[in-house]
């Protein structure tokens, strides 16, 4: 695997600025283990020279729980990102991962199919064969 700040990898929003761009590109799709939101790259908002040209966030609000809880669904996200958008991801793309209650207790296989059902209709999926 690639590290975390390379081109080849995922990169990492941080900040909210960032954060209010994907969410005001309103893409998203919701799904049961989540909420994904999506933005193209353009010349407002891009990765500067070196850094991953796929960019993730992650974010849980109170509503998941307290404050364990929400690192813990992050934490989820976190390694489902990296399992699954780190190949399919579109390039040049910013995702938000959004948690939801269900996102603690919804089994992993269920949660994969979520975050590929919502990479599929949001046009974002990158097939193993355009990888190459």
């Amino acid at each position: 695997m690639p590290p975390e700040g390379s081109a080849s990898g995922l990169g990492r929003l941080k900040r909210r600025p960032e954060f209010l761009a994907v969410a005001g590109a309103r893409r998203k799709w919701v799904a049961p283990g989540l909420i994904l939101q999506a933005r193209r790259h353009d010349d407002r908002q891009h990765p500067g020279a070196g850094e991953a040209l796929t960019r993730v966030g992650f974010t849980a609000s109170k509503k998941v729980g307290n404050a364990v809880a929400r690192n813990r669904a992050k934490r989820r996200l976190r390694a489902l990102a990296q399992e699954i958008m780190t190949e399919h991801g579109a390039p040049e793309t910013d995702f938000v991962l959004i948690a939801r209650g269900e996102t603690l207790v919804r089994p992993w296989d269920d949660l994969r199919q979520d975050l590929t059902t919502c990479l599929k209709r949001l046009k974002a999926w990158r097939s193993s064969a355009e990888v190459s």
